[in-house]
């Protein structure tokens, strides 16, 4: 690969994921205090994230495989996103935001997939080449934090009152137009499918890997892998709003400290995956669920700020001991037939159902645990997911009994 292509790829995931962290980090801010949504409208305004993971495969596996090429695709999309973030920007109220916001992550989720593909296109040995342009877009969000929180201060409590926050969909909607037009000049990706190869629309759904439930250790982690995705949905909608309120200064960039995690412990995958096997590996990314939860519950933004600092922390262990070792078991257990079907199965089945109900039960619970006076009891609103995670985690620990340890393929 020449420098400048290095170099495009590399902007193209910063970019990628800048613009996602620009808004999405504050959302939750923003949707309570500025737009005095209940907890119920929150959760719905988070789940069109779901709809996005669940319509993304239509999109990427009917369009993008077939008929045009991804970076094209991909500056389309991009150049519609940034009018949908520009319209989320000027909105009044969460009944005029939300179709916005639905129609911008319907596009948006699929560029997930075709920034991949777009960079694979230009790699040998994805497997050495590839960690490095991803690395880019953990940037990317890194700086939407900082610039969020240091430069701009829109996330200090003086901005939230003045409405401010409403200003990082103006910053992402930019950032996407710049995306739009700089995927114009990206290297030329071609459909790998012929046009008039017939759609199966149960494979672009992973329901071809269905099969594989009938073994029973990978139909509890399927399971387990939709049930774990509630209590995680009450980090992205409830987290930011919390610090907020616990007094943390710069909590949008103080956030980015799960991203810096989830790119170190990203390393130690294969090693913890080699030595202690998918169980284990797997039982300590839900634990740490539950104990982050416990931290958030019991921490404060004074004198036990530290329980917090750590809790943020966490993220790189829960996020990555169970999704990313979840893909490569799910990798090792497909089989070379079923594992694009598989993958796409168990994001499905996450991202699109697990999290669909996550952010559901979250508006739920953070209604009922709002007070008179309007606050809320974060302690309990804490302690919910905590518990539920630790029952996942017990349901694990005893149902699956698979001793193999697949090697990592990362």
């Amino acid at each position: 690969m020449n420098s400048t292509i290095r170099i495009k790829l590399s902007l193209m995931m910063f970019l990628e994921f800048f613009i996602w962290g620009a808004w999405f980090v504050t959302l939750g801010t923003y949707l309570g205090v500025t737009l005095k949504a209940s907890g119920s409208d929150t959760g719905a305004v988070f789940s069109t994230q779901s709809w996005g993971a669940i319509i993304a495969p239509f999109i990427v596996g009917i369009i993008a495989d077939r008929y045009f090429n991804a970076e094209k695709i991909l500056a389309i999309i991009h150049l519609a996103g940034a009018i949908l973030l520009y319209q989320a920007y000027k909105a009044a109220n969460v009944d005029v935001l939300y179709p916005y916001i639905l129609g911008y992550m319907i596009l948006y989720m699929p560029t997930l997939a075709l920034v991949n593909s777009i960079s694979f296109n230009q790699m040998n040995d994805p497997e050495k080449e590839f960690g490095k342009i991803r690395m880019w877009g953990t940037i990317g969000w890194i700086v939407a934090g900082a610039l969020i929180s240091y430069v701009f201060a829109w996330d200090s409590e003086k901005s939230i009152a003045e409405g401010l926050l409403k200003n990082t969909f103006l910053m992402a909607s930019i950032a996407s137009l710049v995306l739009g037009l700089l995927s114009f000049t990206l290297p030329k990706t071609p459909p790998k499918v012929d046009r008039n190869e017939k759609i199966k629309i149960g494979e672009l759904l992973g329901f071809d890997a269905l099969k594989l439930l009938k073994d029973k250790n990978f139909a509890v982690f399927f399971v387990s892998a939709i049930l774990i995705c509630i209590p995680l949905a009450f980090y992205y909608q409830v987290a930011h709003p919390y610090l907020e309120n616990s007094g943390i200064a710069n909590p949008t960039v103080k956030m980015t400290i799960g991203q810096i995690s989830e790119a170190l412990f990203l390393l130690l995958i294969p090693v913890f995956f080699k030595k202690y096997g998918f169980k284990k590996t797997i039982l300590v990314g839900m634990l740490a669920w539950s104990v982050r939860y416990l931290l958030f519950a019991f921490g404060n933004g004074n004198e036990l700020a530290f329980m917090l600092y750590i809790g943020i922390a966490l993220h790189g262990i829960c996020y990555d001991f169970f999704f990313v070792s979840g893909q490569i078991y799910t990798n090792s257990k497909a089989g070379e037939r079923y594992k694009s079907s598989a993958q796409g199965l168990i994001t499905l089945a996450t991202y699109g159902v697990g999290m669909l109900i996550g952010f559901k039960v979250a508006g739920m619970i953070y209604d009922a645990y709002k007070l008179a006076d309007g606050s809320v009891d974060y302690k309990m609103v804490w302690i919910i997911p905590a518990g539920i995670a630790f029952v996942v985690f017990l349901i694990f620990a005893l149902l699956f009994n698979d001793k193999t340890k697949p090697e990592p393929e990362v």
